[in-house]
C-alpha cells in the first residue's frame, strides 16, 4: 500500500463526510469530499483517487448508476457505504463492481479495516525484505499469464484481450481471474475461491463469488450465457477451460 493513499467520500449529507474524512485523515489518508456524482467524476479527471466511499441515497444520479460508470473508466478501490441494507442490494452492488458493502450504523475503526483490506488487495505485490535475497536466486514468477489469447499481466495487474486492448477490472476481478490463470483446468470451489481472494477479509456472504463470475464473464467471454472460458461445475464450483501460458 502506498503512503497516504487518497480517498474520495461521496455522500449527499456533509457531517456525514465530514465525519469519515476527519477519522480517516487521522490514519493517514488522504481524502476528498464530494457530495454528487458530477463532483467525483470530476476529480478523479484531476486528482486520481485509490479509493471511493459511496453512498447509494444520492439525489439525482443514484449511487448504482455512479458505480457504473466509475468501473467503464477507472480502476481503484469501491466501497458502496450505506442504510441500504437488503440482500438485493448487496447483490446489485457487487454486480456493478463494489469491492466491500458497509451498511450504515457502522463502526469506524472496521470501515477502516475494511479500506485497509481493500487497498491491500489493489496493491501489487512486492517482496518482503527477509525473502528478497531468497527471491534473486530464484527465478521471478511469471509476469503474465496467457490464455486464449488473453493477456493478465500481474506486474501492472491489467487484462488485455486478444486484439491487445485493455479491459478494466475491479481489484476483485483482478484476483479472482489470477486465481484461476494459476490453477487452470482445475475444479474450484466457491471456498477455495474465496479463500484466494479474499482470505481473512472473507465473509459468509456466499454469493460472493458467483457475481464475480457472472461479472467477469461479461467482459471476457463471446456470450455470457454460454461460457466457454469460464465452465461451471455443478454441485463443486468453477474451471478455467483454456491452458495458461506464461508470457
Amino acid at each position: 500500500m502506498k503512503n497516504n493513499p487518497h480517498i474520495a467520500v461521496l455522500d449527499d449529507e456533509p457531517d456525514i463526510t465530514e465525519l469519515l474524512a476527519g477519522y480517516l485523515q487521522g490514519h493517514g489518508f488522504r481524502v476528498s469530499q464530494v457530495h454528487e456524482g458530477r463532483a467525483l467524476m470530476a476529480l478523479m479527471e484531476t486528482d486520481p483517487v485509490d479509493l471511493v466511499l459511496l453512498d447509494l441515497g444520492l439525489p439525482g444520479e443514484d449511487g448504482f448508476t455512479i458505480a457504473r460508470r466509475m468501473r467503464e473508466s477507472w480502476r481503484c478501490g469501491l466501497i458502496i457505504v450505506t442504510g441500504r441494507g437488503d440482500a438485493v442490494d448487496k447483490v446489485v452492488g457487487l454486480e456493478v463492481g463494489a469491492d466491500d458493502y458497509v451498511t450504515k450504523p457502522f463502526d469506524l475503526r472496521e470501515l477502516v479495516a475494511r479500506v485497509k483490506a481493500v487497498l491491500r488487495r489493489l496493491a501489487p505485490a512486492t517482496p518482503a525484505p527477509v525473502a528478497a535475497a531468497a527471491a534473486a536466486a530464484q527465478p521471478a514468477p511469471p509476469d503474465k499469464l496467457c490464455f486464449a489469447g488473453w493477456q493478465l499481466d500481474t506486474g501492472s495487474r491489467s487484462l488485455r484481450n486478444p486484439q491487445g486492448e485493455r479491459v478494466v477490472l475491479t481489484g476483485g476481478e483482478f484476483d479472482l481471474l489470477h486465481v484461476f490463470t494459476l490453477h487452470p483446468g482445475r475444479v474450484l470451489s466457491r471456498d477455495f475461491l474465496l479463500e484466494h481472494t479474499r482470505g481473512r477479509e472473507a465473509t459468509p456472504f456466499d454469493r460472493t463469488i458467483d457475481v464475480q463470475v457472472g461479472r467477469l464473464r461479461k467482459k471476457i467471454e463471446a456470450d455470457a450465457d454460454d461460457p466457454q472460458l469460464i465452465r461451471s461445475v455443478r454441485g463443486a464450483g468453477y474451471m478455467l477451460v483454456p491452458p495458461v501460458s506464461h508470457g
